[in-house]
């Protein structure tokens, strides 16, 4: 089933200003109707927490209400509708097919709304290779806006994964990589993205989203993105670092969404020809290296905080 991937993710929350200017200040555009939308329309909606045209809560202290998927025709809706009819309710209205996943999490499916985009990724020079950023053509311009191009994945908190993956797998998704005993990494077979859903073993109260993360341009626009958010007064919580699961880039920040927020850069892609590999859940398994954010600090002035520690 040529499912892409997510095109949007619906939450409702307590504080829609502040989850309002927190998007903004991600770098999200305001579409309006409380849309926050990537580069290509990919995008985070926003409905009050008592909304009762949202599909029911999780009963935990999850914020995300609704996971909308985009995939490439109306064939592929046909097919969804035809397979998950055998087992549950599907609603099917205006094009769009609604329906709650096995951990119950809710669900929709439409023709993806993802805009064409045409952007440049970052280009680096090495030396043995011809250059890919001529002369005089800066790596870091002054006014690089560093926007999120699109919706990478979102990570689930489940209390059987087994079961949560045999229900994605009906769905054409499959398993890239694994941490033992934690989660599969899962990509439909409409990207080559390493995943765009990724679930973690937890006891049933935790159930909900654990994050989710926009693709951005390249690692300099993770790294400058990131600082921007520091600089407007947002905290860190992991990162910056590089994952050894996916290569990609990573740099997490808490949220008034109930979840935390990533932005990530340069993930590997990967065919039907890939062999998923596993290894057990580690800091080692987790991440390739991992940074620390600090204050700027010149050659000359006192020594950075934490330095020589």
């Amino acid at each position: 089933m040529n499912i892409i991937g997510p095109d949007a993710l619906v939450f409702g929350v307590d504080d829609l200003p502040a989850c309002r200017q927190y998007l903004i200040d991600y770098g999200l555009k305001d579409a309006g109707r409380d849309r926050f939308e990537a580069l290509d329309g990919t995008a985070v909606v926003l409905r009050a927490k008592d909304d009762a045209a949202l599909p029911a809560s999780l009963g935990t202290a999850s914020l995300l209400r609704e996971t909308i998927y985009g995939v490439a025709d109306t064939q592929t809706l046909d097919a969804i509708e035809a397979e998950l009819r055998r087992d549950r309710a599907v609603v099917r209205e205006d094009g769009v097919l609604r329906c709650s996943d096995d951990m119950g999490f809710a669900l929709a499916f439409q023709v993806s709304m993802r805009r064409p985009i045409d952007l440049a990724p970052e280009l680096v020079n090495a030396p043995g290779v011809e250059a890919r950023r001529g002369p005089n053509r800066l790596g870091l311009p002054a006014d690089l806006p560093a926007l999120p191009r699109s919706l990478s994945h979102v990570v689930y908190f489940v209390p059987d994964t087994a079961k949560a993956e045999a229900f994605y797998r009906r769905l054409g998704f499959v398993c890239t990589d694994r941490f033992t005993g934690v989660g599969p990494f899962l990509r439909p077979a409409g990207t080559q993205d390493h995943h765009t859903l990724f679930m973690i073993q937890t006891p049933p109260f935790m159930k909900g989203c654990e994050h989710f993360t926009f693709h951005m341009g390249g690692p300099t626009e993770v790294l400058l993105a990131g600082t921007r958010f520091v600089e407007k007064g947002y905290q860190s919580f992991w990162g910056p670092g590089r994952h050894r699961f996916g290569s990609n880039w990573f740099w997490y920040f808490n949220s008034p969404l109930g979840c935390h927020v990533e932005y990530d850069a340069d993930m590997d892609l990967h065919d039907d020809h890939w062999v998923a590999r596993e290894a057990p859940m580690g800091a080692d398994a987790s991440q390739l290296f991992l940074f620390e954010h600090s204050e700027k600090w010149a050659p000359g002035g006192p020594p950075p905080p934490g330095a020589g520690h």
